[in-house]
């Protein structure tokens, strides 16, 4: 039979409080048969100490005190660690738990930051989801494609390349998703600002487009501007024509001086590739170079019917002016060049070589200008 006694809560009291009434342990521990340590431990255990306001406590209480206050403390520094807010995601919890797993305790970090010990385990041993492991791989085609647009695309044409080159369909908001999840910059356009004044109307500059910018078919309305591109200290000039029914860019030219050959040349350059053989409508603005008397007899002696913008206002000819906002939001305006040559080999790259055959075009219903032009000619 075992000789361990057991001892009530009243009789160790008893034995501590005559102890603090002045007796030894030793003699304590002869007349009532226990052990010194036991008594010593008793001690320890109900010893009352006084604190600040006023109140008792016990030795043992003081001690269930300290472990709470170290598990505060402890619980306060893995907040600052996790970095996890008040309404942070799952997943940001889940994280947090994973980085700081070998400095904290997986019981201490789960009840700290309010997950289940069975879900952070899940999470990190069990094999990803089918449609993570998909979400994984559209993010490779994501990143490939965003890339080699040289951060043009957003997510609305990210989601045309990807069905278009890869097969891959799957909705705008899932796109944005999961470029926002790999922190790719979106590419923002931010309105010009006008100050609006009412347009006169001239006789002189008749305005035969009217804003009618779908034509039906190709090579029956072209459009026209010219563009101030920064070199050094000085500028070089852009001229572009763009066939309306594609929006592509049929002829462009890069000069040192705004004249009138250079729009001469530009349109020259169209006629050569284009060769149409119907009537055809030129829209520009009213810029010097579109309006001298050298230019309007090279309309007339190629039967192209002149249409010009009212004066100041900018939206007649919207499309050219589109182009050139987002040619110089994603190209021109992210270099700095230092040569004409260097201008006209970025003119090119952009062109010929993204705007012409790869970047959807929301007024194509998201196909490229070649594209766009293809699928119509096909079609006859």
């Amino acid at each position: 039979m075992s000789n361990y006694k057991k001892y009530d809560e009243d009789f160790k009291k008893s034995l501590v409080n005559l102890y603090h009434g002045g007796k030894t342990q030793t003699s304590l521990c002869k007349e009532y048969g226990v052990s010194f340590t036991a008594l010593s431990r008793w001690v320890k255990q109900y010893s009352e100490v006084k604190i600040e306001d006023g109140s008792i406590l016990t030795a043992r209480q003081v001690k269930e005190l300290q472990k709470k206050n170290a598990l505060l403390e402890e619980e306060n520094l893995i907040l600052k660690k996790s970095h996890c807010h008040l309404h942070a995601t799952l997943k940001q919890r889940l994280n947090a738990i994973h980085l700081l797993r070998f400095e904290h305790s997986i019981v201490r970090l789960c009840h700290t930051l309010k997950v289940n010990r069975s879900t952070y385990y899940k999470h990190f041993t069990l094999p990803p989801a089918p449609r993570t492991v998909k979400n994984q791989q559209i993010k490779k085609h994501i990143l490939s494609i965003y890339m080699e647009s040289k951060k043009r695309l957003g997510a609305a044409k990210v989601k045309v390349v990807l069905e278009r080159d890869y097969g891959i369909s799957i909705s705008v908001g899932r796109v944005y998703r999961l470029m926002k999840s790999m922190n790719l910059p979106k590419m923002s356009t931010t309105k010009p600002k006008f100050s609006y004044t009412k347009p006169k109307v001239s006789l002189a500059c008749p305005n035969h487009l009217n804003q009618q910018f779908n034509p039906t078919e190709p090579n029956r309305v072209w459009t026209s501007d010219i563009s101030y591109i920064p070199v050094k200290n000085r500028f070089v000039y852009l001229c572009v024509i763009l066939d309306l029914y594609s929006r592509k860019v049929i002829a462009w030219k890069v000069r040192t001086r705004m004249t009138t050959s250079l729009v001469l040349d530009t349109l020259q350059t169209a006629l050569d590739k284009r060769q149409p053989a119907q009537p055809l409508l030129f829209h520009t603005n009213r810029g010097t170079q579109y309006t001298s008397s050298e230019m309007r007899q090279f309309l007339d002696y190629h039967s192209l019917t002149y249409s010009y913008s009212k004066k100041g206002y900018p939206w007649d000819n919207a499309v050219t002016e589109s182009f050139f906002k987002y040619m110089k939001k994603e190209e021109l305006d992210r270099r700095v060049f230092k040569t004409i040559q260097e201008v006209t080999l970025s003119s090119f790259e952009y062109i010929e070589g993204f705007y012409n055959p790869k970047r959807p075009h929301s007024a194509n219903n998201m196909l490229t200008p070649n594209q766009k032009e293809r699928n119509y000619f096909e079609s006859l």
